[in-house]
Order: structure tokens, then sequence, then C-alpha cells
């Protein structure tokens, strides 16, 4: 494999538009094409294994769209992603699933020189500047990435996350405070929230919270250690990718609600257990619903931590207690022992060392 040259992953139901597409991205010297497949499935499974620097997808395919495989490829792998169709209606939609480009796909007549001048210009602008940019944050690619997170057999938990409902800021606050100062790991807290109420919110745990800083999420900020990153108000906070100290980028997305909840503790928690594996450890509080249930049994499965908060001390039993039934909590705990277990988590670990 050319190290020098584009990593481009091609996927199209259409043989002849693969054919054309592999043709002229060869004959212009800047791209090796990884793979060349028919359908979304094949495009997420081939994205996944080879880790291409940037992927043309059609929409229409079978077994997996293109707009859901750019959700994954874009969102999970931070790969980036042009949706190459004829139906040019779809550009907003592809936009929403994380395009980095829509790109109107003409008739067969049309696939001349000067269009696939145009098309590679494009496709190799955005594929370097995405290249450069993770070298500039120091980003590891992601499969380098799970392969450093289960380098011992025991857990080193690298970041904390917390989610929570109705009654939530009461019982995270209690959490936060049990803490001490100077906590050795990120904490990320999703929140369900009233749009508007988010950063009062912020504003009352950090005066409450003497002994930790907390302050509302940013888009593409770096969480620290010993700092609390709130969700804001209706915008899902997820993990974007790691730098290469491994502290967590965040993403603030506007993608579509989970379970008609916008943020979602799920989304938090899954993209935490997709980067960190074993090493994250989690939390579930009180809260009306099911939220965060599946986020938790997803870390679980990756070797992580949960913490489930006991019905004695839940305002709302809902979110616990879903998380418990799908074998999801790895303990559960009444809140003002929760605190204690933090610490002696983290600190058995050796990373409070």
């Amino acid at each position: 494999m050319d190290t020098n040259k584009i990593k481009l992953l091609i996927a199209d139901d259409s043989a002849i538009i693969r054919g054309m597409l592999e043709k002229n991205f060869q004959e212009s010297g800047a791209f090796e094409i990884i793979d060349s497949v028919s359908n979304g499935k094949k495009a997420e499974q081939s994205a996944t294994q080879k880790s291409p620097d940037i992927a043309i997808l059609d929409i229409d395919m079978p077994e997996m769209n293109g707009l859901d495989a750019c959700s994954i490829i874009s969102g999970t792998l931070k790969i980036p992603v042009v949706i190459f169709s004829e139906d040019a209606s779809a550009a907003e939609r592809a936009r929403q699933s994380g395009a980095a480009l829509f790109y109107v796909k003409p008739n067969l007549s049309s696939f001349k020189k000067e269009f696939f001048k145009d098309l590679i210009q494009k496709v190799q602008d955005i594929a370097l500047k995405n290249v450069s940019a993770k070298k500039e944050l120091g980003v590891l690619p992601l499969e380098t990435q799970k392969r450093g997170q289960n380098l011992s057999a025991k857990n080193e938990f690298k970041v904390l996350c917390i989610g929570a409902s109705t009654g939530g800021p009461t019982a995270v606050q209690n959490v936060l405070c049990g803490l001490g100062e100077e906590f050795p790991l990120p904490v990320l807290y999703v929140q369900h929230l009233d749009v508007g109420a988010d950063k009062k919110m912020a504003d009352w745990f950090d005066s409450s919270c003497q002994n930790i800083y907390v302050k509302l999420a940013e888009n593409g900020e770096v969480a620290k250690p010993g700092t609390v990153y709130l969700s804001p108000a209706d915008r899902h906070l997820v993990i974007d990718c790691l730098t290469s100290e491994g502290l967590p980028i965040l993403k603030l997305s506007d993608e579509p609600e989970d379970h008609f909840l916008r943020p979602a503790v799920n989304k938090l928690f899954k993209s935490a257990a997709a980067f960190y594996k074993s090493s994250c450890l989690a939390v579930l509080m009180t809260g009306m619903g099911r939220d965060g249930a599946e986020g938790c049994k997803v870390i679980v499965e990756n070797g992580g931590h949960t913490i489930a908060e006991d019905k004695s001390t839940c305002a709302v039993f809902g979110m616990p207690a879903a998380a418990i039934e799908l074998g999801a909590a790895t303990e559960v705990l009444p809140r003002q022992e929760i605190p204690q277990k933090i610490l002696s988590l983290v600190q058995n670990d050796g990373a409070a060392q």
C-alpha cells in the first residue's frame, strides 16, 4: 500500500459507475482504491477494517443505503464521506447524515474529463484537510485507539460519563461534591434539560460544587481532567475523537433525537464505549424512561464498568431500572455510596497516583 496516496473507498450498486470512478481516481495519481463495493453494509465493514482516508457513497443501495452508512462512517469512524447521487433533493439529508460534500451524479453521457477533474479535486481537498487536521490535533487513527485501550488486564479508567433525567441535578451534585479536589478524569455529563435552562444549570453546578469545575460543553474542545462538561439543551454530546494523550475531543451534534430525546445519554455512553472500551466508567442515575440502558449495555460489552443508582435513593427509578433489567449494571449502589466507589475504582487502577 502506498502511504503517500489518499486511500479511497467507493460504494455504488452500479458496477459501471464504480468502474468509471475507480479508473479516473487511479489515473489521477493521487489516490489508491482500497475497496469498491456494491452496498452500504459492505462499505461500513470495509471502512471499519481498512480505515480509508475518504469514502464516496451512492444513496440508493441494497442492504444499507448510503445515508445510513454515511452516519456510521462519518460519525463513529470519523472518516469523511462524499455522497454521490443523482437525487439532487437529497443534499440536505446527506448533510444531516454527516456528509462532507454532496455531489450530484449526472447522466453517464456527462462523465467526461472536466467532470472528473472537478470531482477529484474536491475529494482530494476534503481528504487532505481531514488528514492534516488529525495530525495537528495529535489524533490517533480509530484502529490504533482501540488497540491501545486494553493493554492491561485491569481497567485503567480514562473517562467518567454520567447520565440523568428527573431528579438528576440534585443527585449528580451529590456525587460531584463527593469526588474531592483534583479528580483525575474528565467528566462528561448528559442531563435532560429544557431549552434555555442549560447555562443556568451549569452555573448552579459550578457554584454548588466548589471542588470541581463545571461548564457547558463546547463543540471541538478537549475535555480535561478535573472538569465536568454538561451537555447543552437540544444537542447530543458525544466524543468526536481522542488526542494523542487519550483525552476526548467533544462534539455537539444535531443528529435526530434518540427515542425522542436530545441530548440522549445513550449517544454519549455508546460513543465513550467505542473509543475507550474497558477504560470507560459510567454512572446512570435517577430519571424517567429508559435512556442510558442501551448505552450501559454497550459499555459493559466492551469491558467497561457501569454503576446504576439504587431504587432507594432515586426520585424516579426508570432509567437505572432499565439498565439493571438489561443486565447492563456492573453494580447497583445508593447515591451516597457512588462517589466513594468511583474514587476507589479510579485510584485502584492507578490513574490517580
